[in-house]
């Protein structure tokens, strides 16, 4: 009986402590449920004609696109240009194979090479997001012979997923040597690894392109997903977004569509072998068509800008921008813009992709692709809404001329970016300060102040500063829009007799936000 009653002791215990677990665990999950602003404005374009001035200039596009294939001696090449999720632009010239003349199609299937990387990085988000792998995660954790590795230095860090995604892995720059592993099985790849591998950095220490981390990650797709990496692909990124025409082996491909690699060499195309897939397909190996990878464009383009409508996958939006975000940026101070002249940029890797952001304020996000027989480009701008891709059949040869595509887009076609709407607050603070610094209201103060305000500078030595500009400015003229730098940041001017007051203004993170600066600034118009 005594036994018994310890027993029943032990199982009421149990049970408690089980409620208890259960009863956390709903209050974690419920904890995570997130609210979101009803009064947020996404940035949108003011006057949306984007597709009508892309299509004025269609006929001059053709040409240079035209004009490059045949100045670079490639047989066949199809190009695109989408806007948001429409192929507003699609062309080919040449042909897939110079002995039957094949005709190049937007339908034709290229090799795109390196342009696979995305979607490799995009596979291992996906299983992140889910829960089934960390991006700091050790990579030996899944690929067991990586703990083998003879580190460069005995200060380096392990390498993680992460690593591979940025290239940052230490190992190195592995083209063209990478390209002719292409149909290589697994085998291959693990004992590579095995046998040991040379570094040429330490782990994060800097970006080197590296083929061999891309090979890895689709491995380790593989392992954590269950199923071969090209099926993985194909289940979770290609037929969600309708790509139906897109194929990992070119004896897939049907015969009419499928393009010809070749090389230009002693003045005549020669032919380049055909590569399988295999372990370093994930590296290469996509083959697709205009028409096709129009939408993965048109998907990474939706990322943008953060809203708050429908998420419909494959991934999040949220997970397509922190793609989309470079890692270990560079400035390079002396590169020259599309027109030619000195224009600084900052440019890193994000996750399968590169980001480059112009002194003129364009972000562009882009990969090129190159294997023997094939060479091809995407870029695509988030803050406009517009991608444009094309694919060619020649050894390592861009079939882009970008420069030239984007003088087009952006200089005669006058393409412009979306424009942040000013948020309630932002605009009301706007009135209430031009009111503030005219009246020094004490009820109004008392209202939008922040408490670091007048510690920063004393009410005194603000409210002289004020009175002295309005003094030599003269009458109020008109009051301009503001131009919002976010939703609790902007400035805007006024206009006087005698010039301009600029005002410039930054508000607090509090549920009702107040002004914590304030810069005002006047200068004068001088008379004729």
């Amino acid at each position: 009986m005594k036994h018994l009653k310890h027993l029943l002791c032990y199982i009421v215990i149990i049970t408690v402590i089980t409620s208890c677990n259960s009863n956390t665990s709903t209050e974690i999950e419920t904890s995570t449920t997130t609210s979101f602003s009803n009064s947020y404005k996404a940035p949108a374009f003011e006057n949306d004609n984007r597709v009508e001035k892309i299509k004025q200039v269609a006929p001059e596009i053709e040409t240079v696109m035209i004009e490059h294939a045949k100045g670079r001696h490639i047989p066949g090449i199809a190009y695109g240009i989408v806007v948001d999720d429409q192929l507003v632009i699609a062309s080919a010239d040449g042909v897939l194979d110079v002995d039957t003349k094949n005709p190049s199609t937007t339908t034709s299937a290229f090799r795109i090479a390196s342009m696979t990387k995305s979607f490799t990085a995009m596979a291992i988000i996906k299983l992140r997001d889910e829960g089934k792998l960390a991006l700091n995660d050790p990579v030996s954790k899944y690929i067991s012979e990586m703990s083998n590795l003879e580190y460069l230095t005995k200060d380096s860090p392990i390498i993680s997923i992460n690593n591979l995604l940025t290239m940052t892995a230490g190992f190195p720059e592995d083209n063209p040597w990478g390209d002719r592993q292409l149909d290589e099985p697994n085998d291959m790849l693990i004992s590579m690894i095995d046998e040991g591998v040379t570094f040429s950095n330490a782990p994060s220490f800097e970006f080197e392109y590296s083929n061999t981390g891309y090979a890895l990650l689709g491995n380790i797709v593989s392992r954590v997903s269950g199923e071969p990496y090209q099926e993985y692909i194909k289940n979770n990124i290609l037929q969600p977004l309708g790509m139906n025409n897109t194929y990992w082996e070119w004896n897939d491909v049907p015969k009419e569509e499928l393009a010809i690699g070749y090389r230009w060499e002693d003045e005549q195309w020669k032919l380049e072998p055909m590569l399988h897939d295999g372990s370093f397909g994930s590296m290469g190996g996509l083959i697709t068509t205009i028409e096709d990878f129009s939408k993965y464009v048109s998907f990474h383009l939706s990322a943008w800008p953060p809203r708050s409508d429908s998420d419909n996958g494959p991934i999040k939006r949220s997970s397509l921008r922190e793609m989309q975000t470079p890692q270990f940026p560079r400035l390079y101070p002396n590169a020259r813009d599309y027109n030619g002249d000195t224009c600084a940029l900052m440019n890193g890797y994000g996750f399968g992709l590169g980001i480059a952001t112009y002194c003129n304020d364009i972000k562009r996000v882009s990969h090129g692709g190159a294997l023997p027989g094939f060479g091809s480009n995407y870029y695509f701008y988030p803050e406009y809404g517009v991608g444009v891709m094309a694919f060619g059949n020649l050894t390592y040869t861009g079939p882009l001329p970008i420069s030239k595509v984007e003088q087009l887009l952006f200089d005669k076609a006058g393409l412009e970016p979306r424009e942040l709407p000013v948020s309630d607050i932002l605009e009301k603070r706007k009135e209430q300060v031009l009111d503030l610094v005219q009246n020094w209201d004490a009820n109004l103060e008392k209202e939008i102040i922040a408490e670091n305000f007048y510690l920063d500078r004393s009410r005194e030595k603000r409210m002289s500063q004020a009175k002295q500009i309005f003094a030599e400015a003269g009458a109020i003229v008109k009051v301009e829009d503001l131009t919002p730098l976010n939703q609790l940041r902007g400035r805007f001017n006024v206009q006087t007799e005698n010039g301009i007051i600029s005002m410039f203004f930054t508000l607090t993170p509090e549920k009702s936000p107040k002004v914590q600066r304030l810069n005002i600034s006047f200068k004068e118009t001088l008379s004729d």
